[in-house]
């Protein structure tokens, strides 16, 4: 089998990384967040509609 192949370090890419990482690693915790609250309190208020109804 060969070798793999090693590829060239992107200095440029490993720096924009560096700088958006701590804005985007808390957006998206926080809108997973959110976006599980919503799911949760739309599930719950199906179970209470199909509670009340029978």
């Amino acid at each position: 089998m060969k070798a793999p192949i090693l590829k060239k370090f992107n200095a440029t890419m490993a720096l924009q990384w560096m700088i958006f990482l701590p804005i985007i690693l808390p957006l998206c915790i926080i809108f997973g967040a959110i976006q599980g609250v919503v799911g949760m309190v739309e599930k719950m208020a199906q179970r209470m509609w199909i509670d009340l109804e029978l």
